[in-house]
This record gives C-alpha cells, structure tokens and sequence, in this order.
C-alpha cells in the first residue's frame, strides 16, 4: 500500500488531499497541530490514516515525527508538504517573531523533512515529493511581503531540486494555488475584503485541487497552478507585476491575525 504524509492535514488543502489519497487506497499519515480535527478526521477514515500532532512551527518537532511514521506505516512513498502559515499585514507592522515563526512553518520546516526523507527515496529509486508553494510564490502580492517571500523559496527549492532529481526515479511536483474556497482565504478577506475585481477572479475548491496533485504524482508531472487561468501569471510576469502593484488592496494598517493550517 502507498505510504503518503500529508502535512498541515487537519482542514483545506490538505484536508482534501488526505480524502483524495485514501479514496485512491494509500494509507495517509496526517501531521499538524490542531488534534481534535485530526482525531474526528480519523475517526471518520479509520485504519486508512494515522495521526501526528507536530507544530512545524517549532524547529525540535518539525522532523521529530518521520522515523515513528515509517515505522508504523512503512517507508514514505508520497510526501505533501502542505502545512502553511499566512500573513496578510503591512511589512512594517510584522514583528520580527511572526516573520520567523512563518518561515519555519513555510519554509524551513519542509526543506528539513525533505532532507531527512530525500535519500531514502533516492536509494530506492522511486517516490514523490509535493511541496505547496502558492500563487503569491510566482506573483508576490503587497500586503503578503514575508508569506510571498516564503512562498516563493519553496517554489525554487521545489523547481530546482526536480531539476536535480532528473535522473532518478523521484519525482517533484510544485503545487502554486491561487484562490482556493478554505478556512485560510475566508480568513484572508476578512482582513482584506475583497473588491468587485477580486470576486471576478476564479477560485478553485480543496478537492478538484486535491484529484490534479494526485494525478500530477502519478503522470510525474513538472507542476500544478490551479485555477489554471492563473498560469498566465508564470508566462507574463511583467504584466502580472503592474497588475499586483496597481490593483491590490493593501490591509488595514495594524497587526492582523494569522492564518495557520
């Protein structure tokens, strides 16, 4: 049976994903803080996933969980690192605390999971490894200066190791959502409510994204930008950028909430 983890697995994205691997028969590993939406998600699935509580957040947990995940389910086959933290504020009401807790979650902390699951797929000669970035990652949005900047690092990292994993059997897929109906994005408008322009544009759901990752895994596919009218952003960033810069809403000025998967 498949081994697949999932990271930030307890709602949205990585809900769906979750649905989406256990309905094609893998056994999926969900990680992330919040354990009372694991445990009624396991005991909704049953046998079909096992449960880690770990805050990506904190650097002594972030890699912690792997060796007690293959032990109880077997050498990992799929990794999804989906687990993201957001910041929708005005860089200059960031602390210095927030920006560094964001970047563990988005950024740190799966280059480390990748770098202890890495060689072991590599000696086998097979796996996958799914890194979430996000549409901010290839078009950075004022107002998400650090969650852009995160974002994008993934992104980089993801493209550059696919291109370093070429001749092998291990895959990587960059994932770069746009608008997706989650708990995060509402949480996102609430901050920045969103402007006649912004209710034009496409928005995705959790599990149509969830079946194109799966898909993308199995074709070995290079990326997944979903909705896909989004790739216009890769393919004209100069006009993305004028775009971005004139026509976005910046946040109110004043720390605002997070937003956590």
């Amino acid at each position: 049976m498949t081994h697949v983890v999932v990271t930030g697995a307890s709602s949205g994205i990585g809900e769906a994903l979750v649905r989406e691997y256990v309905g094609a028969g893998a056994h999926v590993t969900m990680v992330a803080r919040r354990q009372s939406l694991l445990d009624a998600l396991k005991g909704e699935l049953g046998a079909a996933v096992s449960v880690v509580i770990a805050d990506l957040g904190d650097p002594t947990q972030s890699t912690a969980w792997i060796a007690g995940a293959i032990a109880d389910a077997g050498p990992i086959d799929v990794l999804i690192n989906n687990a993201g933290m957001q910041i929708i504020a005005r860089a200059h009401d960031v602390d210095n605390t927030r920006m560094r807790n964001m970047l563990e979650v988005d950024l740190m902390a799966p280059l480390a999971i990748i770098g202890v699951v890495l060689p072991q797929m590599v000696a086998r000669n097979s796996g996958a490894i799914v890194n979430v970035s996000s549409l901010a990652g290839l078009a950075p949005t004022p107002g998400m200066t650090h969650y852009s900047a995160a974002k994008a690092g993934l992104a980089a990292a993801s493209e550059c190791l696919r291109g370093e994993l070429r001749r092998t059997g291990v895959t990587v897929v960059t994932v770069y959502p746009g608008p997706v109906d989650t708990a995060m994005a509402r949480a996102a408008y609430k901050v920045v409510p969103p402007t006649a322009a912004v209710r034009m544009l496409p928005e995705g759901n959790p599990a149509q994204l969830a079946r194109r990752v799966r898909k993308a895994v199995e074709r070995r596919s290079a990326r997944v930008i979903y909705p896909r009218a989004y790739a216009l952003a890769r393919h004209t960033p100069a006009l993305t950028r004028i775009m971005l810069d004139v026509l976005t809403p910046l946040p109110p000025p004043g720390r605002q909430p997070d937003g956590k998967t």
